[in-house]
């Protein structure tokens, strides 16, 4: 288990690459590579809310990035709790590029860290409409 000063660190270089627009580069380097991403919901076209590894990971980002223009987004934290886990509230401003509808969501993701100091989970948790 990390501790409160190490969840910082790891949280607050998480936040600095995806305000810097490295998320992809972030996975890559931070993930453990048989990490967990849950969603609220499940993806379009998917069963499950959640998907398994670093390239299911990478794939979520590839989806993300075709269905959508990202006109803005930003990263606030990190918030600590506990031993194992911080969170980060996501903020963005989007164009979905199917329907050409513009909109501003806002999300708050949990990361958990395991043993080597690698995200091993990560739990996003939005608004459904």
């Amino acid at each position: 288990m990390a501790n409160p000063q190490e969840l910082m660190q790891i949280g607050a270089k998480l936040v600095e690459m995806n305000n810097a627009n490295q998320s992809r580069e972030c996975v890559n380097e931070m993930y453990a590579q048989d990490c967990v991403s849950a969603e609220a919901a499940a993806m379009p076209g998917q069963d499950s809310n959640e998907v398994h590894g670093v390239d299911a990971i990478l794939g979520k980002h590839d989806w993300w990035e075709s269905a959508n223009e990202v006109h803005s987004s930003s990263a606030e934290g990190p918030f600590v709790h506990g031993q194992d886990r911080f969170c980060v509230i996501y903020e963005m401003d989007i164009t979905d590029k199917a329907t050409n509808e513009r909109s501003q969501m806002r999300e708050v993701a949990t990361y958990y860290v395991n043993d080597d100091g690698k995200i091993n989970r990560e739990e996003f948790a939005y608004a459904l409409g």
